[in-house]
């Protein structure tokens, strides 16, 4: 079974910034698009970020663009999510989540992704 275990979440002052991993296993990583989401409390989940098997094709949600970067190093299965200029409406669990289909290109739908990691809570204090 594939395993994805994000970290890095944790509580900070708006205008900080944080760097979020999430580590994969069980699953040949460099073949697979891999996306970030969140849920706020009482909120839909939603799409953060996604990017490409090859660390091409990133895109974002218009509320963290220009502020979040995603990325991944594909020799360490690990994808990254890089958070500045954090603000309060940022607050959420964060879940990384990754395609089953070898080579299928990043989506900004939560059906496509086929497994998700245990999230991590970011805080963003005013």
């Amino acid at each position: 079974q594939v395993q994805l275990v994000e970290s890095g979440g944790g509580l900070l002052q708006a205008g900080g910034s944080l760097r979020l991993s999430c580590l994969a296993s069980r699953v040949t990583f460099r073949t697979i698009a891999m996306a970030w989401f969140r849920q706020a409390p009482g909120k839909e989940r939603e799409f953060v970020a996604a990017i490409n098997w090859n660390g091409g094709g990133t895109y974002y949600a218009d509320s963290v663009k220009a502020r979040f970067t995603c990325s991944r190093d594909n020799a360490k299965n690990t994808v990254y999510l890089q958070m500045n200029s954090l603000k309060p409406e940022d607050t959420a669990v964060y879940y990384c989540a990754a395609r089953s289909i070898p080579y299928a290109v990043s989506t900004y739908r939560s059906r496509d992704y086929d497994y998700w990691g245990q999230g991590t809570q970011v805080t963003v204090s005013s």
